[in-house]
Order: C-alpha cells, then structure tokens, then sequence
C-alpha cells in the first residue's frame, strides 16, 4: 500500500526536475554585431525567461533586434554571482537590454 502512495510523489519531483528553471537572478553574456559599418559588441543581459543557454538565444535576439543588433552568440548563462567580473568588460552593454 506505501508504495501506491510513493508513485505520485516520485512522479511529481520528477516533473518538478524536469520543468526549465525560470529566471529569476538569471543573466547571460552574449556577443553582438551590427552591420553597415561593421560594429561589435559584447554584453550582459538579464533573462526573464527559462535560465537556459536555448532559450537565452531567442529571449536576447529579440531584445537587442529593435536596435539594429543580430546575436552573434551567448556564451554562458549564469547567476547574481557573475556580475561584478563581466562588468568592465559589457562598459555601456551591462544590463543594457
């Protein structure tokens, strides 16, 4: 009989695993590029989305698109604990987007 009761809570923290972690302090740094001169650029994002490398893609294409900028890449997905290093390196592309 335990075992019947073990089965929809085994069921359930496998669905919680499962289920994409959603940003809550969840930032990305990406590169950028902008055509017609050639301009580059390298920044810090912070995600409202699923806190995934896939969906970071997507979420920050369409957020710098508006402004002329088509992603280049993302090269890592991270938490509050990333901040302070890329800071000098995004300059006015920190949290910009």
């Amino acid at each position: 009989m335990k075992h019947l009761l073990l089965k929809p809570a085994l069921i359930a923290a496998l669905l919680a695993l499962a289920t994409p972690v959603m940003a809550a302090d969840c930032y990305a740094d990406y590169k950028a590029k902008q055509d017609s001169p050639l301009r580059l650029h390298y920044g810090v994002i912070q995600l409202s989305g699923a806190c995934q490398k896939g969906a970071a893609k997507a979420e920050i294409g369409n957020r710098i698109a508006p402004q002329g900028w088509t992603l280049l890449n993302v090269i890592s997905v991270f938490g509050p604990e990333g901040l302070q290093q890329r800071k000098p390196n995004a300059g006015s592309y920190y949290l910009r987007f």
